[in-house]
Parts: C-alpha cells; structure tokens; sequence
C-alpha cells in the first residue's frame, strides 16, 4: 500500500508540477476508489500530500528565484481562512461526493476546453487582462474553502483562470504551488485538532499520506526543472489537458 502510494504520488507530481497544480486532486480519487481511505479522512490526507510534496517543486522555484511576489501573497491571504473554513465544512456538514464531483466537472472541463482554444487561437492582446487583486483574493478564498472540503490542490483551479487571464505560467505555477503548501499545512492542522472532538474518520491517514508526499516530494522537484525547459505554448497545452482530463474524469465518476 505505501509503495502503490508513493508510485502514484511520484508520476502525478512529475507531470503536473511544471503547471503550478499539486496533483491532489489527481489523487483524490485514486485514495478513495484503489487505497480505500475513508470519508472524511481523504481529505485530511490529501492535504497531508500537499505538505509532505510540495517543498520539492517550492525549492527548484526558489533556487530559480521564481518564488515570492504580489500574487503569491495575494493568493495565500486568501485561501488559509478559507481552508479553515472548508474543514469546518466538511466535518460538520459532510457535503456528498456526487455533489463535489458534478461541480469540479462542470468548472474543470469547460475551463479546459477554452484555455486549451486560447492557447492554439490566442486572442488579441487587449482582452487577456489579469484578474484585479481584489478579484483574485476573492478567487482565491472560494478556493481556500473547495480545498478544505475536498482536499485538492488549489493550483488546479486557481492556474487555468489566472494563465487563461493572461498571467505568465512562470509566475502562476510557483505562486500557486506556494499557496497550495500553506493552505495544505493550515488545513492539516485544522482536521488534526477536529479530529480531537469530532467522531468518525477526521484525521489523516498519516502512513498513506506520507507515502504518497514523499513521492509527490520527489516528482515535484523533477517537475518544477522541466518548467524552465518546456515552451509556454506547451505548458498552456499541459495545463488544459490537465483540466479537462480532471474534468472528464470526474463527470464519468458523477453519472456513473
């Protein structure tokens, strides 16, 4: 079981950590339909995953000197009140799978299908205007919340808006990867203390989480270094794919 989670860990976040995505939400439904981690523990220990990976693709940005700047800060600001707000969520309200699965569908795919459309047919450069700070705090918090309740990767939500905008892949993907590690962290700590109180399956599954991590810490690093090798036309390309697959993937799981 560990070995099958670090396999997995290590071949999501090679391919997804050049694009800013942590591939949590890759691995959501591989816990939950092939390792068998219960509701509402996948979620702390996706988070978990989140953690244990993330410092990997974080350290090639940094020694990159791709790390820091107004939009990491801006995003971070919002989604750690938010994630705090999603695990409250998730352990007092439990909203359904089907639900969550719907919705990551109807956002992912159509999102997808246009930045991969913008990228091949790219519009004239007085629309593609990055989202206002105000916008992109607000963006970020209601992403925050998603993460909290589900336990995926912000990244996967917030790069294909702000890349599709006309943000550089190169400064989306680390500040999304950052605020992905801090909202993770938060939101670990928050199902841990819950999990003091609440009854059921709150707290991570800490074996399979850190086995996964681990994989994911590894894979994130050898992805972040093939960020600077790849073209941003093929990055865009990577980061649609990547949405649309999700997209599909958990539409086919919905109306399953």
């Amino acid at each position: 079981m560990g070995l099958l989670g670090f396999a997995a860990g290590l071949s999501v976040s090679v391919a997804t950590a050049p694009v800013g995505v942590s591939g949590a939400v890759f691995l959501l439904p591989v816990q939950v339909s092939v390792l068998g981690v219960p509701s509402p523990a996948v979620t702390p220990t996706n988070l978990l995953y989140n953690v244990v990976a993330g410092p990997g693709a974080l350290l090639r940005h940094w020694r990159a000197g791709r790390l820091g700047g107004p939009l990491t800060r801006l995003l971070i600001a919002g989604t750690l009140p938010g994630v705090v707000l999603g695990a409250l969520i998730r352990v007092f309200a439990v909203p359904g799978p089907r639900v969550f699965r719907l919705l990551v569908a109807a956002f992912l795919l159509p999102l997808g299908l246009w930045l991969g459309l913008r990228t091949v047919r790219p519009a004239p450069a007085r629309t593609a205007s990055p989202l206002a700070p105000r916008t992109t705090s607000a963006l970020a918090l209601a992403v925050g919340v998603v993460g909290g309740v589900y336990g995926i990767g912000g990244g996967s939500l917030l790069g294909p808006i702000l890349v599709g905008r006309g943000a550089p892949l190169a400064t989306v993907a680390p500040a999304a990867l950052a605020a992905t590690f801090a909202t993770s962290l938060a939101g670990a700590a928050t199902y841990t203390l819950l999990s003091l109180t609440a009854t059921g399956a709150v707290a991570p599954d800490w074996f399979l989480g850190l086995a996964c991590g681990t994989g994911g810490l590894l894979g994130g690093y050898l992805g972040a270094r093939l960020q600077s090798r790849l073209p941003e036309t093929a990055l865009r390309l990577l980061l649609a794919a990547l949405a649309t697959l999700t997209g599909t993937l958990y539409a086919l799981q919905a109306l399953g």
